[in-house]
């Protein structure tokens, strides 16, 4: 070892952040070798009228690397919001990491749920979900783009379906 690499080497010991910085970049890869995501890194959106009913908030966590086709959101619902009835071509999974919702698959009951729940939608299969009526809601939302989709949006879930239970 030179004289500089023992150097760096003694001032991290000495001040450990220095070891641990985050990248300057939002998104730093090694070659060929992991990508690093800083929390907070990526701007939030309103999810759009057209698909959502109430505010809803997206902040994106990642999105697929090719081969790769996996991506990740947090969705915040307020109290009321919800998506419209839609499919995901490779299904869907959420995990509640906050408040209370509801869920429902077409033709069956409105279901609730809470922080640690996890919904695993199968490929194909027509439900919405969104936040519960008194109560936020967010959960990570994660999926697989086929062929540049990962949805197919539908008609708005009407106030009849959302209070139904």
């Amino acid at each position: 070892m030179n004289v500089l690499t023992i150097s760096l080497i003694a001032l991290c010991l000495l001040i450990p952040e220095i070891a641990f910085a985050a990248p300057a970049h939002a998104e730093e890869q090694a070659a060929g070798g992991q990508i690093v995501i800083p929390g907070g890194s990526r701007p939030s959106s309103t999810a759009p009228s057209r698909n959502f009913t109430g505010y809803v908030r997206v902040d994106p966590v990642f999105q697929a690397q090719a081969p790769a086709r996996a991506y990740g959101s947090y969705v915040t619902f307020e109290p009321g919001a919800r998506t419209n009835w839609h499919t995901h071509p490779l299904g869907q999974t959420l995990i509640v990491t906050f408040g209370t919702g509801l869920t429902q698959e077409w033709g069956g009951p409105v279901q609730i749920v809470r922080q640690g729940d996890v919904v695993i939608c199968p490929p194909g299969v027509k439900h919405w979900h969104g936040a519960a009526p008194d109560a936020a809601m967010t959960h990570l939302a994660i999926g697989e783009h086929v062929e540049g989709m990962s949805v197919e949006w539908m008609e708005q879930v009407t106030d009849e379906q959302y209070r139904a239970r």
